[in-house]
């Protein structure tokens, strides 16, 4: 479904128990809610689960580039009023996370807790290249010269030999995905700096990576759950940078611990 937010039209989809509490789902750089599938079975029974697609991602609007958190935030807590939803629980991957972040810092009184998957505070200076040369890369060869380098990024060689339907429908994603919306949340992406205010944080937060992921490396998670006070992290074994869709199982199981308290 798509709804005027912030100036722009989202799509997103609402699903699951309609009396429960509900879960917020912040997709990757390059992807759309469908990333969230393998979580939705696990979740619906006992939330309300809304997946959005953001800015110049998916059925969401692109506008020109370049974009910050600090917009992608504003977009989410546009959505949630758009919505009447009051408070969420917030879970963000990559991207997603960093948004989650900017949410908790600037928006508290909306946020219940907060997940926060295979992402980082801080884009370190030595980082930039690789940035713009992705951005370089999609304005001359468009998403077609991205897609082998971010799989082999998001997935173990292992279960890129496996070939699921799962993850022809994360490559077609990252096809479809706009030039310009990529290049204006990665121009969003390497602004990135929070890792000095995370400690303000104060939502119940749980921390998720996957033990080979290359981008957002294990270090990355641990520098947030080490400033985030009684934040609780998990590692999951044999996955890159999309845990929950390499070891979906595993992480459902954690993400539900933490989401129904135990």
């Amino acid at each position: 479904m798509r709804i005027k937010a912030n100036g722009i039209m989202m799509n997103y989809e609402l699903s699951g128990k309609k009396s429960g509490p509900v879960v917020m789902l912040g997709h990757s750089l390059s992807s759309s809610l469908i990333m969230w599938e393998p979580q939705v079975s696990s979740l619906a029974p006992f939330f309300q689960v809304l997946r959005y697609d953001i800015r110049g991602h998916g059925e969401t609007e692109t506008t020109a580039s370049p974009y910050t958190l600090e917009m992608l935030a504003e977009d989410g807590i546009a959505l949630l009023e758009a919505l009447r939803i009051d408070r969420v629980h917030f879970v963000g991957l990559s991207m997603g996370g960093m948004i989650g972040q900017s949410m908790a810092l600037r928006y508290p009184n909306h946020l219940l807790s907060l997940v926060l998957c295979d992402t980082s505070a801080v884009i370190p200076e030595k980082g930039q290249p690789a940035i713009q040369e992705r951005i370089d890369t999609a304005r001359e060869k468009g998403m077609k010269g991205l897609v082998e380098p971010t799989l082999e990024r998001w997935f173990t060689p292992s279960f890129l030999n496996q070939g699921t339907q799962g993850l022809t429908a994360i490559r077609k994603q990252i096809l479809a995905t706009p030039v310009e919306g990529y290049i204006g949340c990665s121009e969003a992406i390497r602004k990135l700096n929070y890792l000095d205010r995370i400690g303000e944080i104060g939502v119940p937060t749980l921390i998720l990576v996957g033990e080979d992921d290359p981008g957002t490396p294990v270090s990355a998670s641990k520098a947030i759950h080490e400033r985030i006070a009684n934040s609780r992290l998990v590692i999951l074994p044999s996955a890159r940078h999309l845990s929950n869709v390499e070891q979906p199982e595993a992480f459902n199981v954690a993400l539900m611990d933490f989401l129904t308290g135990n």
